[in-house]
């Protein structure tokens, strides 16, 4: 009897050395790939698109047992920036083929035209943020009354429509123009400088009051959650810090962490 509990202790541990870290230690919301989230994208690079930072929600998501799947508007892009220059450079505009550049082999990790995007194959949707979100709408020009990318706004309406929740950091302001009424954080409402950080596009925060949505400050890694309209939100770049990023990795991470809790079937 004891050498067979033995052996059976020994082919347990074996199966459990070949299992990936995640089999062992997942997250603390749900069960393990019982979320599955849609993932919306906007070009590739904090000042034409989707910041790269952000592509942590990612690893956030996969951090806490859900599954995801990543999207992109299949259109032409406002411009492509020269990220040394901050100015327009040359090279491919299509917004959907600068998104790829997140994709990492296939199946859920490949890139998929936005207008696929079904809300019944879905329990919430992350739009990260970047400039591509002001820049790819007509946001630069138009202020609060700015149009949305049709399939964008059909996604924000039909995830809130079916009660799902909607996440956003720095593209809070694409819910806020199609879904009056709701509450958002981007952080602060003026720049008040620190030696940890300043806060330059409070612009914004004033944009979305005018759209009719209810502002609430909250610090870098902070969430805030509309639990009545179930969206969540938090500041991540719209705070700007030289040696800080991590308080922002840790907002996303707050941020996700709610969806997953409001996800849980």
């Amino acid at each position: 009897m004891l050498a067979t509990r033995t052996l059976l202790s020994k082919q347990t541990l074996a199966v459990l050395s070949r299992q990936p870290a995640c089999f062992v230690h997942h997250g603390d919301y749900g069960n393990w790939g019982n979320t599955n989230v849609a993932v919306v994208f906007s070009g590739c690079g904090w000042w034409d698109g989707t910041d790269v930072h952000e592509g942590v929600t990612m690893y956030h998501l996969s951090r806490n047992g859900a599954r995801f799947q990543m999207f992109s508007p299949n259109q032409q892009q406002m411009h492509v920036m020269d990220h040394m220059r901050k100015q327009p450079g040359s090279g491919e505009n299509n917004m959907m083929t600068e998104s790829a550049r997140f994709s990492h082999g296939q199946g859920m990790m490949q890139m998929q035209d936005l207008a696929k995007l079904d809300v019944n194959s879905f329990d919430a949707v992350i739009f990260p943020g970047g400039h591509g979100i002001t820049k790819n709408s007509s946001f630069v020009k138009d202020g609060k009354d700015c149009k949305l990318h049709n399939d964008v706004e059909r996604v924000l309406k039909d995830f809130h429509r079916s009660r799902k929740p909607i996440l956003a950091s720095m593209a809070p302001m694409l819910a806020c123009r199609v879904l009056p009424g709701i509450e958002v954080t981007m952080g602060y409402e003026r720049d008040d400088n620190t030696r940890w950080g300043n806060w330059p596009h409070t612009t914004i925060v004033q944009a979305i009051k005018s759209m009719g949505a209810r502002h609430n400050v909250r610090e870098p890694y902070e969430a805030y959650v509309d639990e009545k309209n179930k969206v969540v939100s938090t500041p991540t770049f719209m705070w700007e810090t030289e040696y800080h990023y991590h308080y922002i990795f840790d907002g996303i991470g707050n941020m996700v962490k709610h969806v997953m809790r409001m996800s849980t079937k």
